[in-house]
């Protein structure tokens, strides 16, 4: 099974403009990230952008740089967009404001692929860490049934604790697809929870797709504001 992993980086964050090129402990943070998926090991690494400044650092760092036209809704229609391009069969969507993500979770993250041949995507998830982020609509938690497949993303919680408590589960924003659902991906229509939740990932349930999950002790800290690139830069000093 041939595995590339693509970078989606935009300049025009609304949160955090220009956050790609942020210094973090020295280093733009799309750098971090880079080394992050080359650390993973698992074939060759490739950052799709529509601005030239990202797609430079990537070529500094050995990487190879995909320009992609400036108007995708969401990192996964920017990675379709490239990975039309990359000779494999499963690409993994390292998100470009994950600067600390664990090579470990990456490499995770694409092994549902070799237990099933017509699997179309997989993420990760961890038991929930804190019983209030149950009811913290930034934590995105969610269900699976007994074949570890998702049957539910929600930033509410689930499932709700109205007469037990039940160990909940909190997504790790890590994607994988196989590369030819990735270049369907597109075409799906968004539905009304995804529009309602503003997860983009409901988008393949609804339409019928699996999704498998791993459940294990992964880190994702992303960064969305410049508050969160200082938190970021405090673990990444200290050995996350």
């Amino acid at each position: 099974m041939k595995i590339a992993i693509g970078i989606p980086a935009r300049m025009g964050s609304t949160r955090f403009p220009g956050k790609p090129l942020a210094l973090l402990a020295g280093k733009p943070m799309i750098q971090h990230v880079i080394e992050k998926a080359l650390a993973a090991d698992l074939g060759p690494v490739f950052v799709a952008t529509d601005d030239e400044r990202i797609a430079s650092i990537a070529r500094d760092c050995g990487v190879a740089a995909c320009m992609t036209t400036a108007d995708h809704p969401n990192g996964s229609n920017r990675l379709a967009e490239a990975g039309r391009y990359n000779a494999c069969d499963v690409v993994i969507n390292v998100q470009g404001d994950e600067p600390l993500i664990d090579p470990a979770a990456i490499r995770a993250v694409v092994e549902p692929f070799h237990d099933d041949a017509y699997l179309p995507m997989a993420t990760l998830a961890h038991p929930l860490r804190n019983e209030s982020d149950l009811f913290e609509p930034n934590v995105v938690k969610l269900v699976c049934n007994a074949n570890s497949r998702a049957m539910y993303f929600s930033r509410a919680a689930i499932p709700y604790p109205r007469s037990a408590s039940a160990t909940a589960l909190q997504h790790v924003g890590l994607y994988a697809y196989r590369k030819e659902f990735l270049l369907i991906y597109p075409s799906l229509t968004a539905c009304e929870s995804e529009k309602c939740e503003q997860l983009e990932q409901l988008r393949v349930l609804h339409h019928g797709y699996d999704i498998a999950v791993s459940i294990g002790d992964y880190h994702c800290i992303g960064v969305d504001t410049p508050e969160d690139l200082v938190k970021a830069e405090e673990l990444l000093l200290i050995g996350n």
